[in-house]
């Protein structure tokens, strides 16, 4: 029996089954001797973050800035100086809060006037936006290097709403850009006229009914200016109106100035 196993692990194919599992094992021990030197390599780390340039965008350490641009260098050292000269060229410095017996109440670029007198409640309101124009035509010289532009006015358009009980009677209202405007007679020099004329209860709604100045009888169209006037709103205090309006657009004017040199100068 001894001799029969001899035999039986000495033949080919038993030798070559126990190569064939020497070799493979041979093989494994290679691979792994590979793994574990891969484990022992060091990953040398980046020496610097900056991965990409930009001309406005820099990184460093994972924290980006943003770089300012030719125009935005030019457009802050611009606004430094128009900022200067802008505050020197205001009037008043601080805006009323009353005007003639009137409240004076701001909200952003809206301003409204209230005033109470007797059983009845007066107000006027307008928006500063887009009513800045020069008082008067231009007088250009070619040979003059800083010509007179004229002066610069807000003159907005304005409401005038008169309040008794639930009943309103309103107006609007814009100045006169020549005598006459506005359905204004011509041998009047009133400075504003008025546009519109309505007469409602409650809230009102596109479903009231309005006409306009211009084509009213022309009598009837003075005994109504007459009637403002009466209630405050004349030539004289339309005059302070534009006075407010233009104080306030500069002031705001030159927040928006302000404003945007913070902004281009932000990094």
């Amino acid at each position: 029996m001894n001799g029969i196993i001899r035999k039986t692990l000495c033949s080919p194919v038993i030798k070559n089954l126990y190569t064939a599992t020497s070799t493979t094992g041979i093989a494994s021990n290679q691979l792994r001797t590979l793994w574990n030197d891969s484990r022992r390599i060091q990953i040398t780390p980046i020496t610097s973050t900056k991965l990409f340039k930009h001309p406005s965008i820099s990184c460093d350490f994972g924290y980006c800035r943003h770089s300012h641009t030719k125009a935005e260098k030019e457009l802050v050292e611009f606004l430094a100086e128009e900022i200067i000269a802008e505050k020197n060229a205001q009037k008043l410095k601080t805006i009323p809060t009353q005007l003639d017996g009137f409240k004076v109440s701001l909200d952003g670029a809206d301003v409204n006037l209230e005033k109470k007198q007797d059983n009845e409640i007066i107000r006027i309101s307008f928006n500063i936006n887009h009513t800045v124009d020069s008082d008067s035509e231009p007088d250009v010289e070619m040979t003059s290097d800083t010509p007179d532009i004229g002066d610069m006015k807000s003159k907005p358009s304005f409401t005038v709403d008169i309040v008794r009980e639930n009943q309103t009677l309103g107006f609007t209202c814009s100045f006169n850009n020549e005598p006459g405007a506005s359905g204004a007679n011509e041998s009047y020099n009133d400075i504003f006229g008025i546009d519109e004329i309505t007469l409602y209860t409650g809230e009102h709604s596109d479903k009231v009914y309005a006409v306009a100045g211009e084509i009213i009888d022309g009598y009837l169209y003075d005994l109504l200016m007459n009637y403002l006037e009466e209630k405050g709103i004349s030539n004289e205090f339309a005059e302070k109106l534009i006075d407010l309006s233009t104080s306030y657009e500069h002031t705001a004017y030159v927040s928006l100035l302000e404003g945007l040199s913070k902004f281009t100068s932000r990094q």
